[in-house]
C-alpha cells in the first residue's frame, strides 16, 4: 500500500478528498463519480483513476447502486498524518506566541485594532482552540515510549 503522505500529496486527490468532506459536512454524506466530475471539471476517467487510490489507501469507501457509484470519506487513515503532524503544531504555537509578544512590544497591541481586526482575531482564536482540542484528543491516543 502507498504511503498515506503520497497520497494526499496529489492536489487532484486532495481536491477529491475535499468534494467528499463538503459532502459530508453539508449533510448528504455521499457523492456520485459524475457529481465529482462536474464539480471539479475533470474528465471520469481522470476521477475514477484518483478514487481508485483513495479507496485502496481507505480514505474513500465506494457504495455500489447498479451502475453507478456513490463515496463517502472515511478519514480515519488521516490520523497517521495527524500523529506526524502534532509536534510541530506546538512548535507553531510557539512562533505564534513570540510573534504576537513582538508585535505588541513594538505597539500593535489590542488597543489599536479596529473592531473588523477584533473580530478577526476573535475567530482566529475560535479555530486555534479547535485545533488545541483536536490536539488534546490525539495525544491523549498516543501511548507513551516505554
Amino acid at each position: 500500500m502507498a504511503d498515506i503522505f503520497d497520497i494526499v500529496a496529489d492536489s487532484t486527490r486532495r481536491e477529491i478528498l475535499q468534494v467528499l468532506l463538503d459532502a459530508q459536512t453539508n449533510g448528504s454524506g455521499e457523492v456520485s463519480v459524475s457529481q465529482i466530475v462536474l464539480a471539479l471539471e475533470l474528465s471520469q476517467p481522470t476521477v475514477s483513476k484518483h478514487l481508485k487510490v483513495l479507496r485502496d489507501a481507505g480514505l474513500v469507501r465506494v457504495r455500489e447502486e447498479g451502475q453507478h457509484r456513490y463515496y463517502h470519506l472515511d478519514a480515519a487513515p488521516l490520523e497517521e498524518i495527524d500523529d506526524w503532524l502534532l509536534p510541530y503544531l506546538g512548535a507553531s504555537e510557539a512562533v505564534t506566541s513570540a510573534a504576537v509578544d513582538a508585535a505588541t512590544s513594538i505597539g500593535f497591541g489590542a488597543t489599536g485594532l479596529s473592531e473588523g481586526q477584533k473580530d478577526f482575531a476573535a475567530s482566529v482564536g475560535k479555530v486555534a482552540a479547535g485545533v488545541s482540542a483536536r490536539a488534546a484528543a490525539v495525544a491523549s491516543k498516543i501511548k507513551p515510549k516505554q
